[in-house]
Order: C-alpha cells, then structure tokens, then sequence
C-alpha cells in the first residue's frame, strides 16, 4: 500500500482550498456585479415584462379672456381599453361592447382577440358619451378598462374659431392658438401600471403603479370676450344685409398690442370643423388675406409728410380739378370734378388721391418708402398665430412715377389687415409700433399661479408724439366732417379713415364693380383706448365705398366697445356735419309734470307710445337729454297725478 505524505495531503488541501476560494469569489464578485451593477437595468427590464400600462391624457390647458371668462375648456369623455388576455369569454365581451359602442360584433371580437398586452378601440371607443361610459361601468367587464379621456369644448360656439382653432381626437392642436401652443397647453402624459404572468393575467398580490398625468398650463389671452362678441354680432348683421364674399374685423388696444378681438366671414364651430371645407377653417383672413388697402393707406402717406414738415394741413391749399398727371397717365379722384381749391386738412376729410399723390412727390421714393417699411409694411408682424402673411410691396428699382403716385393713395401694393392695425395703431398712440399678440399670461392650473407672462414688444418709434397728436385730431375731422361721418358716435371723440380698393382679377387687371371696402377707427381720439378695422369683399346691392358700408359698422363696434370698457361718454369732441339725406339728432325732452294735452308743444320730430291712463306723464324712455334720430319713438308712462319734480330730485 502506498503512502502519501503529510505535504502532499498539505499541498492538495491548499490547491482545493485555493481553487474554493477562487471559484466563489468568482460567484461573489459575480453577484455582487449583477446586484449593484445591473440590479436597476434587470429591475427595469422585469418589471417591463410583468407589468402593463393603460394610458391617462392629461387635461389640456384651458384658454381664457382678459377676465377669466373661459374661452376653450375640456369635457370629460373617456375612451375604452381592453387587455385581450384578460378577457375569460372573448365571444360575450365583443357582443356587449358591439352593442354599447355601435360597432359591429366582427369588429368588437378582434379588438378583443388581438395579440397585444393592451389595445385602444379606435374610433368608436374613443371619447365616449355619458350614456356609453355609464352602461360599460354598470356591466363591469373583465379585460375592459376606461382611460380618462376629454374632448374640447368651446362655450361661444363659433366665435373666435379662426383664433382659437381646434383640437384633434388626440387632443393635438391642429390649428389657431391650439396649434401654435400645443406644447404648452398639451401637457405630459400619466400612466396606470398594473402586473400580470406570462399568460397576462393580473397579479392581485402586487400593487398598482399609478403616474399622474400633468396637465397642461392654462392660457390667458389679450381678448375681451365682450368686444368679440360686438364684433360677431355687427360680422353675421353685415353678411346678412349685404351677402358679400368674405368679411372681417380686428379690435386691437394701441398702447400694447393686445388684440381685443378678431373675427371672419365663413366662420365655422371648432367642434365641427369636419363638417365645412379646410379653406374656410385654414384661413385666418385678419392676419392670412393681402390686398391693396385703398384709401386707409393714407394714413401712412400723411404721416410721413407731417413727420418730414413738408405739409401744414391749416395753412397749405390745393387745388383738385379730379385728376393729376402723373408719368403721362392721368390719375382721378374718386370724386367727378374734383374737390376744387381746399387745404390738406380738406384733403385728409374729402379723402383726395391727387392730394395724396401730391404729398407723395413732395416725399419721394426713398422717404416715403422707408417709412412704409418702418411702419412694418412688407413684412411679418410677429403675431402669435400660424399662416401670417407679409404683403408685397414695390421693389425700388421698379417704382417709377406713377408707382410712387399710386402707393401714396394705397393702390398698387398689397398689405394684410392686421398690418394695418398696428400701423395705424402706432399713427395714434404716439408713434410706438407694436409686436400684436394674444397669449397674455401662462397659469399653472394646479396651483393658479402665474407662470410667465408677456410684455409688450415694442419694434419700433415711427414718428414724434407731436406728428402723432396731428393725426389724430386730422382722422377725428375725417369722422366729424368729412368721408368717415358715418363712423361718428355720440359722446365719444371718434377718428378713422374710409377706405374702398378695387379687387385684382385672376388676369391681373381690375375686377368692374368688386371692391374691399374697409374703415379703421379709434377712440377716444385724444387718448386711443381701441383700435377697430374692418373690410368687406364685395358687398352686393349697395354703393361699394368704405364710407357707406365699413364705417357704420366700426362706429357701433367703437360706440359698444367702449361702453363695456367702462369709457364714459363726453362733449368736448367736434360736432358732426351733416349732409344730405343724413338728418341731426334730435335731443329728447325732459317730459315728467308735462299734461298729455301739451305734448304738441314738444314733439316735432319723434313718436308717442303711453303707456297707462291718466293726463299726467309720471316717466319716459328714453331719459331726458338722450339723443335719438329723427323720428324715434319715446314711451311715455301716464298718472292721474303730476309727478313733483321737486320732490323726484
């Protein structure tokens, strides 16, 4: 028998004992590499594959007025989830959800056969109504979940559509601020985590793993709800009275460049945006349309000559016999025969194109250019809203004489409407030209606290306060005494400019009797609070002026406007000068006391309603002083008794 030493034992004891310590430290430095190196990356990559996510959409920012009122909101309307592998009875399941959802059973069954950890019933389960909700929680259906869900409501219906836009069925903003701010108002989705086994049932012994989702921010904007639906109201009253091709209105404060209200004809509702064709809801005419502007390009012609001191609009004559020649061409006043002998301030109210194209030769091409582009022309205004346009104005080296005569009375370039709201705008309120916008403030709708807000953009000084103050007492006398007259407001100091600019054909030429009539109006006139412009394409059964059509309609818009902006009416503006057939006012007297039988001696151009019995009149409708027109009717309320006067006060 052989024998093995004591050493060798030893050595083979160290070499086992060696290699032992070897091979676990392997194991050890394995697991410990596994624990604290990849234990996250295998925890992620395990708990992928055990749990499954049902999807929660964020609630969309909201979009407000200037005071809160809520211009676009959500309405809860869930959509249906289902989790095939959950689902026990497939053929029972597809039949009940078939009949609730208004789909066909063969549709149903392969939503809810489909090999898919989880799976959106599109469309018809998507948003669902009360009615739908309620029958899916009352039957409980195993495999079949309702993730939170909302639509998009807009409670003025289609006022503001082509601002605000609309959102999609994935509460994606497609188009206006809903568009241009979706990131903003979209929010970050949430998400309900659940386990299963390899077959996809649910593991009950763990718990759920719900993220919230986070809302979007709510969006405060510059519009007035109030001045918006002025303006819809006198848009439908204008479609309505004179069926034109197209018409719109923007409303804008001066001193920022907040748009107050903004408006087009087609509208459409958001809600239903489907339902009419993508030209009408993709065209924002106020920031979208170009056009040559007419006569309310004057504006800038005039500006430019009083800033340079080349016209005293008291002291300075001119004399128009209806035309001036230019280049060898004969350009005509919209007047036939002319204007005769009259100062430039005459010019400026009789809306005279020779005298405008005078003061664009005493300009110049260089100068009267330069302050076309200054005042923005040409070029994007910046607003907050997609599909802006720049206009197209004369390349220098093509304007010859009669392209430079033209351009000071407003023909031959093109310009978009809101372009000349704050050219205008910064003609009057001191010579500031603005960046416009509408988002005004940001508020984290959890917690009501404002976010960011937005300061007014100021691009550029045009003009002195001095040129500014000429403007604008030189518009006022254009609504008091010249073309605008029928702009004009009682107790407001209203100024503005007419403005009727014959339409471009498809061949280039001029459209025969197819005009954009405009008018752009402010107030008060000595401290411009609102900005108005309006035009309307082609007005049918009417004289096409802007003097006729436009300008009542910025009138009432201005006069309603500034009654809910809470600008108390005054006397110290200029009287207004009435042509005819146009007929004064007739001021309402005090009637109170007054027997019935003396009524004659007061009443020569109104209308009697009594109301009551008796020979005294005890009250009246409208109040003493108010003025009405000529042939109103005034209600009267009789008493047995005189009514103290005395006593009243």
């Amino acid at each position: 028998m052989k024998r093995v030493s004591t050493v060798t034992v030893r050595k083979r004891l160290v070499a086992v004992f060696l290699i032992g310590i070897i091979f676990f430290g392997v194991i050890d430095f394995r697991l410990g590499y596994v624990q604290f190196i990849l234990g996250d990356q295998l925890m992620e990559k395990a708990d992928e594959s055990w749990s499954r996510n049902i999807s929660f959409q964020p609630e969309r920012g909201r979009i407000l007025d200037n005071s809160g009122n809520i211009l676009a909101e959500n309405v809860t309307a869930p959509s249906v989830v289902v989790v095939p592998r959950q689902i026990k009875n497939p053929e029972e399941t597809a039949k009940k959800l078939a009949e609730i959802l208004d789909m066909s059973e063969e549709t149903a069954y392969e939503y809810v056969t489909k090999s898919a950890m989880s799976v959106n019933i599109h469309p018809e389960g998507r948003k669902i109504s009360n009615e739908q909700e309620k029958a899916i929680r009352t039957l409980n259906l195993e495999g079949v979940y309702l993730a939170k869900d909302s639509i998009r409501h807009y409670p003025y219906g289609d006022d503001l559509a082509h601002v605000l836009g609309f959102a999609g069925i994935d509460n994606q903003g497609l188009m206006g601020l809903e568009l241009y701010y979706d990131d903003l108002l979209s929010g970050e989705e949430g998400s309900l985590s659940f386990y299963s086994d390899a077959k996809g049932r649910r593991l009950n012994q763990l718990a759920d793993v719900y993220t919230p989702p986070k809302d979007g921010y709510d969006l405060v904007t510059s519009i007035d709800s109030q001045i918006q639906t002025i303006i819809e109201r006198e848009l439908d009253l204008a479609v309505a009275k004179y069926n034109p091709d197209g018409a719109l209105a923007i409303a804008v404060d001066p001193d920022t460049g907040g748009i107050l209200a903004m408006s087009s004809r087609p509208n459409f509702n958001p809600e239903n945006y489907q339902e009419v064709d993508a030209s009408i809801y993709n065209r924002n005419l106020p920031i979208w349309s170009t056009y040559e502007p007419g006569s309310t390009f004057k504006i800038i012609t005039l500006a430019a000559a009083l800033e340079e001191g080349i016209v005293d609009l008291e002291k300075d004559e001119f004399h128009d016999p209806g035309y001036i020649e230019v280049g060898g061409s004969k350009l005509h006043c919209w007047k036939a025969g002319g204007h005769g002998s009259q100062t430039f301030l005459e010019v400026v109210q009789n809306s005279c194109n020779p005298g405008f194209v005078h003061l664009g030769e005493e300009l110049g091409k260089e100068k009267l250019f330069s302050y076309i582009e200054e005042f923005g022309f040409g070029s994007k205004t910046g607003i907050d809203l997609q599909g802006e346009g720049s206009g197209i104005l004369f390349k220098p080296e093509n304007v010859g004489p009669v392209e430079l005569a033209t351009t000071a009375f407003g023909q031959g370039v093109s310009v978009t409407p809101i372009q000349q709201v704050m050219a205008v705008s910064a003609a009057v309120n001191g010579g500031y030209l603005y960046e416009p916008f509408i988002a005004k403030e940001w508020v984290d709708p959890q917690t009501s606290e404002s976010v960011s807000k937005t300061e007014p953009t100021m691009k550029n000084r045009v003009i002195s306060e001095a040129t500014s103050e000429e403007i604008r007492n030189a518009l006022e006398s254009v609504v008091a005494k010249g073309t605008g007259r029928p702009a004009y407001v009682d107790g407001y100091r209203v100024g503005g400019k007419t403005g009727t600019a014959q339409k471009v054909g498809p061949n280039g030429g001029y459209m025969e009797n197819n005009y954009v009539v405009s008018f752009i109006g402010f107030a008060p006139a000595d401290d411009p609070e609102i900005v108005v412009y309006v035009a309307v394409d082609n007005p049918k059964g009417t004289v096409q002026f802007g003097g006729v059509v436009a300008a009542p309609i910025v009138g009432t818009i201005i006069g309603d406007s500034l009654r809910v902006m809470g600008v108390e009416p005054r006397e110290d503006g200029l009287e207004k000068e009435y042509q005819w057939p146009d007929q004064p006012k007739v001021e309402v007297p005090d009637l109170i006391g007054v027997k019935k039988g003396e009524l004659m001696e007061y009443m020569t151009d109104l209308t009697i309603e009594t109301n009551g019995t008796g020979d005294y009149i005890l009250d009246q409708e409208p109040a003493a002083g108010t003025k009405v027109e000529a042939g109103s009717k005034i209600r009267i309320y009789l008493s047995e008794e005189k009514k103290s006067k005395e006593k009243e006060e």
